[in-house]
Order: structure tokens, then C-alpha cells, then sequence
């Protein structure tokens, strides 16, 4: 991996720290950051000691890059990736959840073959990666259903602001409905598309500063031969991912605070319980969220950006789950299953 390249991290806020942190962890040494507050500019570098803009014409003049990790709020991902298509430069994008644009920007990375890289960082878990391995070597046999629950408290995402000064509170890129196709992107990666959806959406509990969004998402995805319920929120008080799948020769269970994926083995009558390693997590975070995992991903981008591997994600695959949000929001407003491919 080439560590000389210059990156341009856009937006200085959490992520942006994070991924400011994963490079410098990785070995970059040309980091360059830029947000319109000049507050995590002067932040960004004391903490990293990186160069930072404020102004966006003086951050893009200053010199030639060769990526930009595009780190700001979710409703203006599409202005970043629409500026990296059209001067030809490779990027990565923190999980969407608006389709602004995406078929321009789609098109013109196609054409310029240029490396567009949204994020899937939850496949980068070494749970999640245990996770793919057992289900498609057949282990579990054939599944019969799966449900899985991933719950946060959204005041516990910023601890040093109001949930109303970000965008968890907008209800366009709201908490739970940002979350939600950030959990998609790895479960329809390991289990596909769904024939049909029914989704339930609503605000359950007052957030001081969430008034106006909804706070849980379930849907049931049917597989027709099997199905997934999937349960999604921010109102948590402990967080949690919790997953279970039903096989016909086994049952998998995944508690992420338990470092382990345990098995059933019917024929013994016991479980089997598979140890996986993390490292610390950053301060201030919960300790399951772990950096690594936010590096691998990285290292997955760039070593795309130099043609040796491809990214596990692409935009495509990133619209498609979109929809399949979307479609869950269509069926609980229309009261009505709907039928997704």
C-alpha cells in the first residue's frame, strides 16, 4: 500500500477524526482535512497535526490528490462524491442514506473508471467475517430464519453535543434510518435481496432533540424459502447487536459484547463457542466499536485504488439497499407487504 498518496479527508467531525486517526495508524503521511468549521479545523490540527481548510476552492488548489475520504453529514455526501467524479479523483464515502444524484455520479465513475468506494464497515468485523464464512460453507444447513437486533441510544452517539446540533436529528438522515442501511449492506451481502418486505416505522420515546424523527425500524424480508426479521433503533439504553440464525443442522448466535459466535450441535447437545480477538476501541467510544475495523475498510479502499484488489462495496449495490429501505418505509406508510425483487 502506498503510503506517499495525498488524501483529503472532508469534514472534520467525528468520522472524519476517526478516519484521520485510521490513515495516520495505517502510515500516510500526506493528510490533509477540510470543513467549514473553522472550530474542528483548528481541532483537526492540534489533535493531528495535519494541514486543514475551511475554504473548499483553497483546499482543492492547494495541491493534487490522489483520494478523498469523504466524511461529512449524510445529505451532502452527494456534493463531495459529484466534485471527486468529475475531476477524476478515487473516494470513499461514509454510509449513505439519501439517493441525491447517485445515477449521475454512478455513470461518470463508470466512465472515468474511477474507484467509488461507500462504506461497509461492519463486514470488516472479525465476528462478521466469522459470521459469512460459517453460513456459506454450509454449516448451519439450510436456514429456516434469522432475526437480528441492533440497538443504540442516539444521546450516547455524541456525548459532547445535543442531539439536536447534528444531523441524527434531521428526519431525512435520522439516527435509526441511517443506521439502517448501514446494517443492511452487510446482511444483504450475506443473506441477498429479500422477495418482498413489510416494515413497520415510528417514533416510540421522546429524545430530547429527536422530536421530529422515528426512532425504530423492523421489517420482516422474506426469503421464500425462509425469512429475517430485523429490528433497528436508537432507543437502547445499552447497546447491542444480537443475531440468530436457524439452521436445519445448526443454530448460529452472535452477542457482540461477548467477543464469541457460538454454534448449537444438536447431535452433542452443547455449544461451541468461537473466540475472536479485538483491539481497544478509541476513547469515548463503546468498546465494541473497534478501529480496526474502520482501518480495514481503508485498506480495502486503497488497495482498490491501486488495482490489486476490488472494494466490497460498490455505489450499485449501495442504491440497491437504499431501496430496500425505502421500500420498508413504502410498506408501512401504504399498510401494505411490498414486493422488492
Amino acid at each position: 500500500m502506498n503510503t506517499d498518496l495525498k488524501i483529503l479527508v472532508i469534514g472534520l467531525g467525528s468520522m472524519g477524526k476517526r478516519r484521520t486517526r485510521n490513515l495516520q495508524s495505517l502510515g500516510f503521511k500526506n493528510i490533509y482535512g477540510f470543513d467549514l468549521r473553522t472550530d474542528r479545523c483548528t481541532e483537526a490540527k492540534e489533535k493531528y497535526g495535519i494541514t486543514v481548510f475551511s475554504n473548499w476552492e483553497e483546499a482543492i488548489t492547494i495541491t493534487n490528490y490522489d483520494a478523498y475520504i469523504i466524511s461529512v453529514p449524510p445529505d451532502v455526501h452527494h456534493i463531495y462524491m459529484q466534485e471527486a467524479v468529475e475531476v477524476g479523483i478515487p473516494f470513499f464515502v461514509e454510509a449513505g442514506v439519501l439517493d441525491k444524484n447517485y445515477d449521475d455520479i454512478i455513470r461518470l465513475s463508470v466512465e472515468k473508471k474511477i474507484v467509488a468506494a461507500p462504506s461497509a464497515t461492519l463486514y470488516f468485523h472479525p465476528a462478521v467475517k466469522m459470521i459469512f464464512k460459517i453460513v456459506r460453507d454450509g454449516v448451519l444447513g439450510n436456514i429456516s430464519n434469522v432475526m437480528y437486533h441492533s440497538g443504540q441510544y442516539l444521546p450516547d452517539w455524541h456525548t459532547y453535543e445535543s442531539v439536536s446540533d447534528y444531523y441524527v436529528s434531521n428526519p431525512e438522515t435520522g439516527g435509526a434510518r441511517e443506521i439502517t442501511p448501514f446494517e443492511l449492506t452487510w446482511l444483504t451481502k450475506l443473506f441477498g435481496f429479500p422477495e418482498t418486505v413489510n416494515g413497520v416505522v415510528r417514533k416510540s420515546i421522546h429524545i430530547e432533540g429527536a422530536e421530529k424523527i422515528d426512532d425504530t425500524y423492523q421489517m420482516l424480508l422474506d426469503y421464500k424459502t425462509y425469512s429475517m426479521n430485523v429490528v433497528i433503533d436508537v432507543v437502547s439504553r445499552f447497546a447491542t447487536r444480537r443475531l440468530l440464525i436457524n439452521g436445519d443442522k445448526k443454530q448460529l448466535v452472535w452477542e457482540w459484547n461477548e467477543n464469541c459466535v457460538k454454534i448449537f450441535h444438536p447431535e452433542k447437545k452443547e455449544w461451541e463457542t468461537l473466540q475472536y480477538e479485538t483491539k481497544q476501541a478509541a476513547a469515548g467510544y463503546n468498546k465494541n466499536i473497534i478501529e480496526e475495523m474502520y482501518a480495514d475498510e481503508l485498506v480495502n479502499f486503497f488497495n482498490a485504488v491501486e488495482g490489486k484488489e476490488e472494494f466490497f462495496n460498490t455505489l450499485e449495490y449501495d442504491l440497491k439497499v437504499l431501496r430496500l429501505l425505502y421500500a420498508a418505509e413504502k410498506s408501512y406508510r401504504e399498510k401494505e407487504v411490498v414486493k422488492f425483487s
